[in-house]
This record gives structure tokens, C-alpha cells and sequence, in this order.
């Protein structure tokens, strides 16, 4: 009888369907585990003669498959970094260290003492290395082989700070000395790290210009022009003007004139003013490099005898030196004196026109100045009579009238001694141009000239207005509040370096907008329409780093520390740092290791500093059915599963990676148990055939 045959495959499958149950019950808390499903397929035995007759009863059942279920199981989150998990499709690849690959879904990874990040038996967790510039290496071992993080010189700071524009900078002290916090508007420190990782600091100073001029006089002794006698006038060849040679002379032909030569034009009498062309070469128009734009060049004045006198824009005073050469090669030394910024005007009072030859005023005057009618009467009183300086002295008491009128003008006074009357504007209104004088009596009253074709009076200006002064400081710093470094400040003009450097230690020039309190210079360069200000190069402030105190063009991009103060302002607020960021750090630990969803192994050092050591590879398959078993929760590639394709976490088909987390078997314990109970009543069934064919052979056999 086949049906004993029959019975026995039945008992077999039976058996095989509750090993594969209680496998899958056994490793249901096994990590990273597929569970597995028994499949079926009959057997049937069919003759040559007859077949496909539909008369044949089956041999019974065969365990076709274990086919495994690859299912994502539950990701748990764990405390552990190394503890990884793949969320999608896709398997960790380990080798043994004999070359031998094997695939897993658990994650549950570890470090051994040579840095090595290895499975619970010891296989060797794979992953593409990292060059120093995140480029993809070949496939290797993952490994901590970075135990710390060395140090970083600081290259950037990025520094944003608020001055407040209601600080009064006539308020602060000259000179300049940080020990001296009346003579600074604002200070703040930036921390650094020099190429050690030791810590430093660069302290920062700004000075607000104050709303003077400075008058500049080298008299002729000091001077030593060596003048001479001839045709020219004196002779100053071999002497220089911020690295401009003098000469005098009345006229040039074409071309004769020396683009390194400044001329005084000496027709007339002395004090000599420059040409014009002088005028634009020493203001640097329309790009003379070797222009000083320091000096107001229309000041510049050289007398009969050689003295030499020029003065110095608002925007520029205390800031550099003004090299004056004698003709021997030698630094001249001259006197510095500080006048107000402020211009001023002066109407001379005539003493003939309404005045008598004993200097008494003859009739009722009436002229307009700066927009206010004033009118001066004669004496009525026998024997009274109203002298010059009391005309003056009574048109200056209308001063509070003339200052509602004209909030730019800071006063009016009269000056006997000089019979003006002075108005001087406010330091803020800069050059204001002609004083608006007018009426019948004033070409009477006061001095005239004539101004395309008219007769007006005069209106001398006495000294020029300059506000260039406004929204301009001084920048000073000093490495740890000691010394002092070169912020990128340009050699003064006819100034050489002793060691050919294109800058020196000082002061730079930052300007805000006056309008808006908006950043507009950084050392003489304007702030880009975005608002990215030029940086500053700062030499000596990594003093352990000997090319840090130099600027060379073959190793400037090892050179000085780049300052950046984009965002800074000047608004009428409390002066504070907006924004203070610097790239540098000291020497770090490494304390922890963890990975990002795209597979970079991301090492962390006690310094704050990350860096990207490897990246984890994750491995699909064409056919993962088709992976063999190989224990350990790992399978190995066969022909039926084809070969690897090996690609980062997160592209293509490849899941993302999750760190501190382990995926769980995908057992399901109620359907398992099912099983169990299938398994076991089939099992049960099968026996009663081999029990009900036992009994029938045993009836056969007592016939």
C-alpha cells in the first residue's frame, strides 16, 4: 500500500513546518531576524502508459521552500551611537578579515581597541573611506582611527557691532592710547586660537574722527629747501611731498610737466599754490595711485623763503604720517596745530560808500543776510553819530534771528579789529557755498566783487567747511590688549618699508553713511550693494606662526587673519555686538561617534568640532530571496541572489540610515503559534492514516 508513503511525507512536512515555527518563536526577540514560512507542493507518481489521467491518487506532500520573509521589523531606539538601524531596503556588509562577505540587518555595532567598528563576532563593519575633501575612497573597514581633532588657527572673524551715533566725539581726548577710555567711542574683544590651539584675543578700538582740521607748517629752517636763485624760482628737485618732488615754476610747455612733480605756480606774490594739475595729482583724480588724499591739495602753500604749510581733511586727522623730505633725503619735522571744521564766512564793512570821512554812518541802511532783513538807522540826535564797528556790532545782536532762520550756522560775531562780521557754520554743514547777502545798501555797506558781471559784496571764505569728519573712525587692534597689529594699513604716501611690506602697523578707516548709519568704507574700499564689506587682512595675530607676521605673494594664503565687519552700523543706539563668530579652536578629544541618515560616520571631539570619517554602504540585491543563511542573523550572496549592489544609505532603492537604534525581528508571535497548532494537528491527522493502514493490513493478514 503507497498510503504508508503518503502518510510519512505528510508526518515529515508536519515536522518540518513546526521546526520553522518554533524557529521563528525562538529568535523572536533575536535582533535584526527574518522569520521564515514553510511552503507545500504534492507529489503525484504518473506512468508512460496513461498519463495525464486524472484517476491517480498522489504519493503525498513535500517541503517545496523556507522561504524567509525580509520584511522591515520595529525599530527601537536605543543609547548607543553604534547601534544602527536601516529604515527601507537594504543590509550591512561585514567581512571577517579573510575576505569573506557577509550581509546582515543587525546593527548592533561596537569598537574594538583598534578603532575598528565590528559586529558582535567580530566582522569588520563596511563603509567608503573620506578624503580630507569628502571624496568617496574605495570600500574598507569603518574605523575611529581620528582620536582627536588637532588645532585650527583662527582665518575668519566675523565681527558685527553697533556704534552709537549719539556718542560726541569733540568729547574724546588726543591721542589715541587704549590704557585711555576717554580717547575711544567703543572697544570689544574677539577670542582666537593661534596655531597651537593656543587661546588669544584681539581687542578692538574705534575712535570717532572729531570735527577738526589739522594745519600742517614746516618752517624753512626746518624745512631746508635749498633754494636757489635762477629763473625757476627755488629749486626743490630733490625735495618730496608724500612722495611727490617740488619744484616751482610759472609755466610749462606741453609735456614738460613730470607726473612725480608737484608745481607751484609762482606768478604773483607769495605764499605759492600749486597748479592745478598739481591739485588733481596730489587728490589722486582720476587715478593717480600716488595721490594723498589725506591732504586738502587746494591748502598747499609754499612762500617766498620756502616755508611749507598744508592742511588735512577732517576725515584724516591723527591718522598717519605725512612724509616731508628735504632735499638732503632726510624727514623733515614740522608743527601740527588744530583749527575747527567748521567754515567760516566774513563780510567786510566798507568805510567809505554810507559812511562820512570821520567814519559816522550818513543814512538808514537796510540789507538781507542769510534770508533775515536787518536795518541799521542813522542818528536822529544832534551830535550823535553811529561809528563802523557800532554798524557791525548791531548787525551782529540780530545773530538769534540769523540762527532760527539758518539751524545750520553755529554763530555771527563782528571783529573790530578786522572790521568783519564772521558767520561760522556748524562743523556738519560742510562746504555751504556763497552766503546769501542782498539788498539796495549792501554793495554800500560792505566790501564788493564782481561775480559773473555783477557787482555783489564780498563773501571771503576764511577758513573751508569739511564734515568728512562724520561717520568716520579710527580702527585700532591690539593682539591680548598688548600689541598693537597691522590691520592692512597702507604705507603713507613717500613712505618706504623696511622689509618691503605694502602695510604696516596702525590704524584703518572704516565710514558709515551719514544719512542712513549703514556700513559704507573699510579702508578706503566701498562696502558692496549687498551690504559685504571688503575684509581686512590682520598680520601678528597668530604670533606662534611666523608667516602670520608677514604679507608675501608667494604665501599670503598662509598669511593674517581675514576680518569681516559686514552688518556693522552706526545708529543711535546703545554700542553693542550684533555678531561675533571665528573659526578657529584648540586641540579636542574625541567623545563620541554617530552617524547621519545619509551614512556619515560623524566623529565629535571635546572641542566642538565634527568631522566626517567615513561613510556606511548598504548593500541590495536583485533576488534577496534568493540569500543563503549563513547564522549569526547574516547571509551570504549566492548565484540565485546575484551579486551585490553596494551604494550610500538613502540613494537609489537603499533605505536611510538611523542612528542609536536597532530593528527588531519581524516575527509575529499570534501567527506563529497558529502555526504551531496547524503544525500539530496535521501532524496529528497524518498518524491517524498510518493508524487507519495499520489496522486494515492487519485485517488482510487474518484472512
Amino acid at each position: 500500500m503507497a498510503g504508508f508513503n503518503t502518510a510519512v511525507t505528510g508526518l515529515k512536512s508536519a515536522s518540518t513546518l513546526l521546526d520553522v515555527a518554533g524557529n521563528n518563536i525562538a529568535n523572536a526577540s533575536t535582533v535584526g531576524f527574518k522569520s521564515s514560512r514553510t511552503e507545500f507542493g504534492d507529489i503525484y507518481a504518473t506512468a508512460v502508459v496513461g498519463a495525464g489521467s486524472s484517476n491517480t491518487p498522489g504519493s503525498g506532500v513535500t517541503v517545496t521552500d523556507i522561504s524567509q520573509d525580509f520584511s522591515g521589523g520595529t525599530i527601537e531606539f536605543t543609547n548607543s551611537n553604534l547601534d544602527l538601524a536601516i529604515n527601507g531596503s537594504g543590509f550591512f556588509m561585514l567581512d571577517d578579515g579573510q575576505g569573506n562577505i557577509t550581509y546582515t540587518r543587525a546593527g548592533a555595532f561596537e569598537l574594538d581597541k583598534q578603532g575598528n567598528i565590528v559586529s558582535k563576532n567580530g566582522k569588520y563593519l563596511q563603509g567608503y573611506g573620506l578624503d580630507a575633501q569628502g571624496n568617496q575612497l574605495p570600500i574598507q573597514n569603518l574605523s575611529v582611527t581620528e582620536k582627536e581633532s588637532p588645532p585650527k588657527a583662527t582665518e575668519r572673524v566675523e565681527l558685527s557691532f553697533n556704534i552709537n551715533a549719539n556718542s560726541n566725539a569733540e568729547d574724546l581726548n588726543i591721542p589715541f592710547s587704549k590704557t585711555d577710555p576717554t580717547s575711544y567711542t567703543y572697544s570689544t574683544t574677539v577670542g582666537t586660537f593661534d596655531s597651537l590651539g593656543n587661546e588669544q584675543s584681539v581687542r578692538f578700538y574705534f575712535a570717532e574722527q572729531r570735527p577738526v582740521r589739522e594745519e600742517h607748517n614746516y618752517a624753512a629752517t626746518a624745512w631746508d629747501p635749498a633754494a636757489n636763485a635762477g629763473a625757476g624760482g627755488l629749486d626743490f628737485t630733490s625735495a618730496a611731498l608724500s612722495g611727490f618732488n617740488l619744484n616751482v615754476a610759472s609755466s610749462l610747455g606741453a609735456g614738460a610737466e613730470d607726473p612725480n612733480t608737484l608745481y607751484f605756480d609762482d606768478a604773483g606774490t607769495a605764499p605759492y599754490a600749486l597748479t592745478a594739475e598739481s591739485i588733481e595729482k596730489l587728490s589722486g583724480v582720476p587715478s593717480n595711485v600716488d595721490g594723498d588724499p589725506r591732504i586738502d591739495a587746494n591748502t598747499v602753500r609754499l612762500g617766498a623763503t620756502g616755508d611749507l604749510s598744508f592742511e588735512v581733511k577732517a576725515e584724516y586727522v591723527a591718522y598717519g604720517d605725512f612724509v616731508v623730505t628735504k632735499a638732503d633725503g632726510t624727514e623733515a619735522v614740522g608743527s601740527i596745530t588744530e583749527r575747527s571744521a567748521s567754515e567760516v564766512q566774513a563780510l567786510t564793512l566798507d568805510s567809505a560808500g554810507v559812511f562820512d570821512a570821520a567814519g559816522a554812518l550818513t543814512q538808514d541802511v537796510t540789507v538781507t543776510i542769510a534770508g533775515v532783513e536787518i536795518t541799521v538807522k542813522r542818528p536822529t540826535a544832534a551830535g550823535e553819530i553811529k561809528t563802523l564797528d557800532q554798524v557791525g556790532q548791531e548787525i551782529a545782536s540780530k545773530e538769534q534771528q540769523i540762527l532760527d532762520k539758518n539751524p545750520d550756522i553755529e554763530s555771527v560775531q563782528y571783529d573790530d579789529g578786522t572790521d568783519q562780521l564772521r558767520i561760522t557754520w556748524k562743523p556738519e554743514a560742510g562746504d555751504v557755498g556763497r552766503l546769501g547777502v542782498s539788498g539796495a545798501d549792501a554793495n554800500n555797506l560792505f566790501t564788493t566783487t564782481v561775480l559773473s558781471g555783477q557787482t555783489v559784496p564780498d563773501v571771503s571764505v576764511l577758513e573751508v567747511g569739511d564734515n568728512s569728519f562724520i561717520g568716520a573712525y579710527r580702527s585700532y587692534a591690539f593682539l591680548n590688549d598688548r600689541d598693537q597689529l597691522n590691520l592692512g594699513k597702507e604705507l603713507d604716501p613717500g613712505e618706504t618699508s623696511p622689509d618691503n611690506q605694502p602695510t604696516e602697523v596702525g590704524p584703518v578707516m572704516i565710514n558709515f553713511n551719514s544719512i542712513t548709519g549703514v556700513l559704507e568704507k573699510v579702508n578706503g574700499q566701498e562696502v558692496a550693494s549687498t551690504g559685504r564689506a571688503p575684509t581686512l587682512t590682520i598680520l601678528g595675530a597668530d604670533p606662534a606662526n611666523p608667516l602670520d607676521q608677514i604679507l608675501d605673494s608667494d604665501v599670503d594664503q598662509l598669511a593674517g587673519l581675514q576680518l569681516d565687519i559686514s552688518g556693522s552700523s552706526q545708529f543711535a543706539s546703545e554700542s553693542i555686538v550684533k555678531r561675533q563668530q571665528q573659526d578657529g579652536y584648540t586641540k579636542g578629544d574625541l567623545i563620541g561617534v554617530s552617524f547621519a541618515e545619509t551614512g556619515e560616520m560623524v566623529a565629535s571631539y571635546s572641542n566642538g568640532q565634527r568631522a566626517n570619517l567615513g561613510l556606511v554602504s548598504v548593500a541590495t540585491f536583485e533576488n534577496q530571496d534568493g540569500l543563503q543563511p549563513s547564522g549569526n542573523t547574516e547571509w551570504i550572496a549566492t548565484l540565485s541572489s546575484g551579486n551585490a549592489i553596494v551604494n550610500p544609505p538613502g540613494t537609489g532603492l537603499n533605505g536611510t540610515l538611523r542612528s542609536a537604534a536597532l530593528e527588531q525581528s519581524n516575527v509575529d508571535l499570534s501567527e506563529e503559534l497558529v502555526k504551531l497548532i496547524e503544525g500539530q494537528r496535521n501532524f496529528q491527522a497524518n498518524s491517524k492514516t498510518l493508524e487507519t493502514l495499520n489496522t486494515v493490513t492487519q485485517a488482510i493478514l487474518q484472512i
